[in-house]
This record gives C-alpha cells, structure tokens and sequence, in this order.
C-alpha cells in the first residue's frame, strides 16, 4: 500500500503463498497507529481515502491465460491459439488449467471430485471490475481496486496485458461505484527460476493486523499446527464479516439470521457489476464463469 506514489513510505499489508511459491525467507509487520485508510460516506458506507493505492506483486506469472500462451513455456500440448482470452480453471490440484469451452459443465458439479475454481489470471481480471473486497464487504465500502501488478518471473508483458486489459474492454455500463480498471503491468523476468521439485503442501497467510503468520495443508485448508479452521475459510471471513456489521450498525445486525451465501448474493450493485463482467466474455466467446453452488456457502453464523 502507497500513500500517492512515494514508496519511501510504501507497507506490506498482505503476503501468501501458492502453488508456485518462491522460498519465503523473511516477512515483517509494521506497526502503525496512522489515521484510518477508509472515510466514511453520507449513508455511512466506506471509501478509500484519497490517495491510497494497492500493489500487487506476484513471483510467477498467474496460471491461465496470461501463463499458457506465453512463448517461455511449452505449448506442445496446445497447437492451437484459439483458446487464447478463454476463460480457464484449474485442474491437477492447481497444476494446471484448461479452457472452460473444453470441459462439460456436469464436470463441476460431480459429487466425488473436488469443486474446480478459476485459474489466477481469470481472479485478477475480475478484480479489475469488481475489486478485491469480495462481496460481503461492499455491503460496508465502495469497491477497492489495485492500481498496479507486477510479476516477477516468467512473465510476457503482452499476454499479461491480454488477460488483464484487452479481453475486459466490452464490459460496460456498471454500476456506480464500479468501473474498469487499468492496471499498471510490469514484468521483471521472462526466465522461470521457481524451486524444482513438486509444489510445497504448505501456505503461508499473512495481513497486517495479524499476529503471525498461518500455516495451511493445502490438502485440507486447515491450519498446520492445530488443525482447526484457516482465518480465511469461508467460515471464518463470514464471522469476521458479521462481527465487523455489528461494531459499525449495533448488536441487531450482527444477530440476524442469514447464510454466508444470501448474504452474498443480497450485495445488489456487486452482484450487477459481476454480472455484466461474465455476460461480456460469454458474449464474447470466452466461456461462462464458473460460480460455486449456493449450497456450498448454505450455512449460518451467530457472533
């Protein structure tokens, strides 16, 4: 996070790891008793306060489109350029992705196999429409954006800016606050210098605030040490969620009775802006965003 553009001042306000994870040697938490970020508006929602800007830094090129067309990497298995823009997900335990158009849509809803998400790529580009508040939280503050992404590794500027920019430009007519957001893209290196070897079966998690860093299976989602809930399962952030309604509106909205996924979903201009993001590709050719079922966030929370 930047105040403007002076990076002398600039923290880390959020770290993980993935799949593709470089060694993490080393992650400091600054404390700050600075004035808050956000401000609040007439009908007493949040805003960022001017000036404030996110940065995003990934070590390796964001598995989907921006990734497997990319010249670094071999494209044996895909002779043909026609999936390029195509929406992905991801397959092999996050190894992989594979256009939506060639899969069935029975394929995402089979109760043996694991639910598919959608590869990172296909996650930062709508972020560039709805923001990276998610949509419980723009129940609280106007839509958060990046203004900048930057890859460390194995990176082609112009398939990143196909994948984030050019497929996006028929989204239209959002609406407001939400809009279309340009990314600042830079890549560092085209070489890929990530560790050999299978990917780690641990994640790492981290946001200013918290104590310390959490350590994940990635085969369960569970913490490492306790094998309790992970602080960013669905479960927990819809907790944090509520809690959060009730410090800003009183005790009455904390305590009423609604599911993690109505909640969601009753979010009506992020709903909208999501909305008019998937009908755009889908228009286009580029696939339908895959949604997980609503009876996977079918459940309750009393704070």
């Amino acid at each position: 996070m930047s105040r403007g553009f002076d990076f002398s001042s600039a923290q880390v306000v959020s770290l993980a790891t993935g799949t593709k994870c470089l060694d993490l040697e080393e992650s400091r938490q600054t404390d700050s008793k600075e004035q808050s970020i956000f401000v609040r508006n007439k009908d007493n929602s949040f805003r960022l306060r001017e000036g404030i800007l996110f940065h995003m830094y990934v070590s390796s090129s964001p598995c989907g489109d921006a990734r497997l067309n990319c010249p670094y990497e071999t494209t044996a298995a895909y002779p043909s350029r026609r999936f390029r823009f195509h929406l992905r997900v991801k397959v092999n335990g996050g190894e992989g992705t594979l256009p939506v158009a060639a899969r069935r849509s029975r394929d995402f809803v089979l109760p043996s196999k694991p639910l598919l998400t959608m590869s990172c790529t296909d996650k930062l580009a709508k972020w560039c429409v709805v923001g990276v508040q998610g949509a419980l939280l723009s129940h609280l503050v106007e839509p958060v954006y990046l203004h900048s992404l930057t890859v460390g590794t194995l990176c082609h500027t112009g398939h990143l800016a196909r994948g984030m920019a050019r497929r996006l430009a028929p989204v239209k007519h959002l609406p407001l606050p939400y809009r279309r957001q340009q990314l600042l893209l830079a890549c560092l290196s085209s070489r890929d210098v990530r560790p050999s070897g299978k990917a780690s079966s641990i994640s790492l998690n981290w946001s200013s605030g918290d104590g310390c860093l959490e350590e994940v299976s990635t085969s369960s989602g569970r913490r490492k040490d306790s094998g309790t809930l992970s602080r960013l399962c669905r479960h927990s952030l819809f907790t944090r969620w509520l809690q959060l309604q009730r410090q800003l509106n009183g005790p009455a909205s904390g305590s009423q009775a609604s599911t993690e996924s109505l909640s969601k979903m009753s979010a009506g201009r992020y709903q909208r802006a999501l909305q008019r993001f998937g009908s755009a590709l889908k228009a286009g050719g580029l696939g339908a965003w895959f949604r997980k079922p609503l009876k996977s966030g079918h459940f309750s929370v009393t704070v």
